[in-house]
């Protein structure tokens, strides 16, 4: 083949195409040069705006201590002031991290979803800045303690019912910015972004619940103080020394009425000046095969059940078959560990000559009463000062009404006795039910509730309720505690043992050094100084109860289902100065989420009760 000369046409060809290949590299080269000077800008750009931002998100985490303190000494002026600067630094993070330069910057490969998670942040900063903090600041007169606490026995409703919807709308702007949050995958975060992420989170988390609480207050109160006509709650005080399912056996009653905001103290009687019920006031067959028809029987065992709503149903049945002239509009429950907590706000209070008989008064019990002295006495002293079963009724009965009157009357500190009610709802001292469906409806999604029927056990995937068999008051010296332990799962299915842990701290000669109304004196057929206890636990709905066994060996587990949960009761004994530890066993759990563990709330403080969840280290 003749070679090409430098001039032929396949030779101009291969010339030509030579060019377009440089202009086109040329141009691929400066173009690519552009894109990253301009990359290179941007990311000047955004590391200045990334400054910036933490700059802004830094100080609106200093200006909310500024705020807190502000609120706390009743400053609204400089409040609202603060409050402005916060939406000022809050609107320029949101803005930044909206623009288009930020929302591009997310889509970068590994370091997007930092800009993701930091917008997010931004966002629910200012929105909770504007659409919470706002409204409420606006109500504050409203909302502040000494509007929300009783004075004179009456509570401001036309208050409460003008700040409802402001707090309605910071509860679903809190939520929302939660939700928002929980959402982002914090595993694939750096961890200076991770952790101030997790942090706020955890935050939003607890506010959520708080203001969640405080909407659903503010819409039940206004009619459950009477708003739209005078209502009557049955209260049962609960006490501790002899257990059951909600805290404590029902002893001491009281009658609450309620008009246009002011509460009286109508009524005091006690679960044995009720009697008997024959026949039984009808319940839920299915709680009867757990708890007995005893459940329907007595005041003193409305309670057996852990699913309050049960529980009032049944003691509203039981009162007005009593008093028929009476309607009862919801039931309340507390025990006496409220009570030391709402003296802790009061102050120490004296008892009146006209509450206090004289059986009563000629005795070593205290007639002063404060936050330490009041639990001792009302589940211990007083039986060994009183053998009179309605006496010592009579005396819970004072005391109480003497903590009521002193609270209904506004003594002490209001964010004290704010404080005191939270912490005792929070331990689950404190129950309400109504019976108007509609307010129900509300109660049922705060923590006062105290259901565990339903798939999800009323929050609570797991229960653990303690119900006395011993027939007497020795639940005082019983310590206990409480922890769930998840196994390696088993063909993809989980498993857990519920691991409760006892002792009994009587005194070695309790049964003649502690007197017989507290020890049971054998009547039913235990030892006196030794304590029986029926353990009654609850798995989730997607569960199989297993075995049992105490310190090890296999014992009999009696089992039934709640709703769609499985239940198993272990009775145990245990003599003075013994312990022993009870394993129940759930297998073939269906759990999405940290299993929750709910327990019968007892004399001691519930982090004493549960323990910290302990998982086995699966290969």
């Amino acid at each position: 083949m003749p070679a090409q000369t430098l001039n032929s046409p396949e030779s101009l060809r291969g010339n030509s195409k030579k060019r377009r290949r440089r202009r086109f590299l040329r141009r691929v080269s400066f173009g690519a040069m552009g894109l990253l000077l301009i990359a290179g800008g941007a990311g000047v750009l955004l590391a200045h705006q990334a400054s910036s931002v933490r700059s802004e998100l830094q100080n609106v985490s200093d200006l909310l201590t500024q705020l807190r303190g502000e609120l706390e000494n009743e400053d609204l002026p400089a409040a609202q002031i603060t409050l402005a600067t916060i939406k000022g630094e809050t609107s320029a993070a949101r803005s930044t991290t909206t623009s288009p330069l930020w929302k591009s910057a997310s889509y970068i490969p590994v370091l997007g979803s930092n800009f993701s998670a930091v917008q997010e942040v931004a966002v629910s900063a200012d929105d909770i800045a504007v659409r919470a903090a706002g409204p409420l600041l606006d109500k504050y007169d409203s909302l502040n303690w000494k509007s929300l606490s009783p004075a004179d026995s009456r509570f401001d409703i036309t208050g409460l019912q003008e700040a409802a919807p402001a707090i309605s709308m910071a509860a679903d702007a809190v939520r929302l910015s939660y939700q928002r949050l929980v959402s982002l995958d914090v595993s694939r975060l750096l961890p200076e972004i991770a952790r101030p992420v997790g942090v706020a989170t955890d935050q939003l988390e607890e506010l959520s619940g708080i203001l969640q609480t405080a909407s659903s207050a503010a819409q039940l109160l206004p009619a459950m103080l009477g708003a739209e006509g005078a209502r009557d709650y049955l209260v049962l005080v609960q006490n501790s020394s002899e257990t059951r399912a909600t805290g404590g056996i029902p002893g001491a009653l009281a009658v609450l009425h309620t008009d246009n905001g002011k509460i009286t103290l109508s009524e005091q009687s006690s679960a044995v000046a009720l009697g008997a019920f024959r026949p039984p006031i009808d319940v839920d067959a299915e709680q009867v095969s757990l708890y007995t028809a005893r459940i329907g029987t007595q005041m003193q065992n409305v309670n057996l059940t852990p699913d309050f709503s049960t529980a009032a149903q049944t003691a509203k049945l039981m009162w007005e078959e009593r008093h028929p002239e009476q309607i009862i509009d919801g039931v309340l429950a507390l025990d006496t560990i409220v009570l030391s907590h709402l003296l802790d706000a009061t102050g120490p209070l004296d008892l009146a000559d006209d509450q206090v008989p004289d059986r009563i008064r000629n005795t070593d019990l205290p007639l002063s009463l404060t936050k330490d002295n009041v639990v001792p006495t009302l589940l211990s002293e007083v039986y060994k000062e009183i053998d009179d079963p309605e006496a010592q009724d009579a005396y819970f009965a004072a005391v109480a009404s003497r903590v009521f009157s002193a609270f209904s009357e506004g003594q002490g500190d209001g964010a004290q006795l704010v404080k005191a009610l939270g912490s005792s709802t929070t331990d689950g001292r404190l129950f309400l039910w109504s019976s108007h469906p509609s307010e129900q409806e509300i109660i049922a999604t705060t923590p006062v509730h105290g259901s565990v029927s339903g798939p999800d056990g009323g929050g609570a995937a797991f229960g653990v309720y303690f119900n006395d068999g011993t027939g007497a008051k020795m639940d005082y010296y019983i310590t206990r505690n409480v922890q769930l332990i998840q196994a390696c799962p088993v063909d993809g299915y989980g498993q857990y043992t519920v691991r409760v842990t006892i002792a009994n701290n009587a005194p070695a000669d309790a049964a003649s050094s502690l007197p017989a109304y507290v020890t049971g004196d054998g009547v039913f057929g235990v030892t006196p100084g030794y304590v029986r206890t029926n353990y009654v636990v609850y798995g989730p709905s997607q569960a199989f109860l297993e075995t049992a066994s105490v310190d090890g060996q296999a014992v009999p587990l009696s089992s039934g289902r709640h709703g769609q949960r499985p239940v198993g009761t272990v009775s145990l004994e245990l003599g003075p100065g013994e312990t022993a530890t009870i394993e129940v066993v759930f297998s073939k759990v269906v759990q999405d989420s940290e299993p929750r563990l709910r327990v019968t709330p007892t004399i001691q403080s519930l982090e004493e009760v549960i323990r910290t969840l302990e998982s086995d280290t699966c290969g």
